[in-house]
């Protein structure tokens, strides 16, 4: 016979066990990319050979031209994801960005943990992000990625709301802290390779900004991505993300 002590002891650490699963599976479905626990979100199509770079943080007074002008010089489209407090102080770059036929999505206003905002929160930062944009380019914003790719199910109820496709990715490094040009775009091949095998497309993720300084140092992700086009180019078809919005 259990004894009183003994039950309660139990109860408490099955209570313990539900708490720390429940917590477990809301860090999967607000944090990992693949998850679509609280909403689908566009990451790739079954179409190998296609890779779509993206680039997150930006606009950078710095790195965003240099890198405007490496996709020219290769006749390669991007799609960039703007912060709203950097696109404000850099409205011309953006304008670059939209005339060299980009494609450009909100990535909020100030970068916050979307999953930890409440929706009055999370709709101020997605729609003062929003108005700027198109402000801006005199044009419609469709995508949104959200900063760290937390969310939660009133991320994706707001986001629609507001006519925006939630974007998240299946291929990215840690380039922002990497000094190593060499070795981000060898872990994105690897990547890029075994997306082609499973018979999926790459959405890339790499950074042209810092979501915590404006004038963050880029020039690794931008050599990255010269040697990423210089690879792949030959074997890959290099989209845009309004390429993949009905497949």
């Amino acid at each position: 016979m259990i004894s009183p002590i003994a039950t309660g002891i139990y109860a408490g650490l099955g209570a313990a066990t539900c708490v720390g699963v429940a917590a477990g599976v809301y860090a999967y479905a607000s944090m990992w990319p693949d998850s679509r626990l609280f909403g689908k979100a566009l990451i790739a199509p079954a179409q190998p050979g296609e890779l779509a770079l993206t680039f997150d943080d930006g606009p950078n007074a710095t790195w965003t031209p240099q890198l405007l002008d490496l996709l020219a010089s290769n006749d390669v489209r991007a799609t960039f994801f703007l912060l709203g407090n950097h696109a404000q102080a850099e409205p011309e770059l953006v304008r670059r960005t939209v005339a060299a036929g980009h494609v450009i999505g909100n990535h909020s206003w100030s970068h916050p943990n979307l999953a930890r905002s409440s929706p009055e929160a999370t709709r101020k930062e997605l729609q003062r992000t929003q108005n700027l944009l198109e402000q801006i380019t005199g044009s419609a914003v469709k995508f949104f990625r959200p900063p760290y790719g937390a969310r939660r199910p009133a991320v994706f109820r707001i986001a629609r709301e507001m006519g925006l496709q939630v974007v998240l990715w299946n291929a990215m490094t840690t380039d922002w802290s990497d000094p190593s040009p060499e070795r981000i775009a060898q872990k994105l091949t690897e990547r890029i390779v075994r997306l082609r095998q499973m018979g999926r497309a790459a959405n890339i993720v790499l950074h042209d900004g810092g979501h915590d300084d404006p004038a963050a140092n880029r020039q690794a992700s931008v050599a990255a991505t010269e040697r990423l086009i210089r690879w792949h180019k030959g074997t890959h078809q290099f989209v845009t993300l309004d390429a993949w919005v009905n497949t």
